[in-house]
């Protein structure tokens, strides 16, 4: 749902979230020769949440974006090197297996960690 409403948030014009419900379930019968009411009942469902979620999100990722930027923009050289910090611990911390896969010299790991915050923004301006 956080990409999706990245990406509704570049569109410019009506975003009609019951049409598409509609489309999205027209197709689904199409393409489900054994389609049941269970699976309108599930993808109904499904879908219900997801357009709750992006209902939610509508308007903010400008606002996020725009914050994040600045706060990247007014960050010096030792916050950034909280961060490039912070990000390993937390993964870490989150997937210990991830330290097999970065055994990477500390200067190849901070350069990763400041692709990464670049990519988070990126993510904003120009979702895909």
């Amino acid at each position: 749902g956080d990409v999706l409403s990245l990406r509704m948030a570049k569109y410019k014009g009506n975003i009609n979230l019951p049409e598409y419900k509609a489309v999205m379930l027209a197709s689904l019968r199409s393409l489900c020769k054994d389609w049941g009411s269970q699976h309108e009942v599930s993808w109904s469902w499904l879908w219900e949440n997801v357009e709750r979620m992006l209902k939610a999100l509508m308007g903010k990722p400008a606002v996020q974006e725009k914050a994040l930027a600045a706060l990247y923009a007014s960050l010096d050289e030792a916050a950034l090197m909280v961060i490039r910090k912070e990000v390993y611990q937390k993964f870490f911390a989150l997937a210990p297996a991830g330290q097999d896969y970065f055994k990477q010299s500390t200067t190849r790991l901070y350069f990763i960690a400041d692709k990464l915050v670049a990519m988070t923004l990126d993510m904003y301006k120009e979702p895909k």
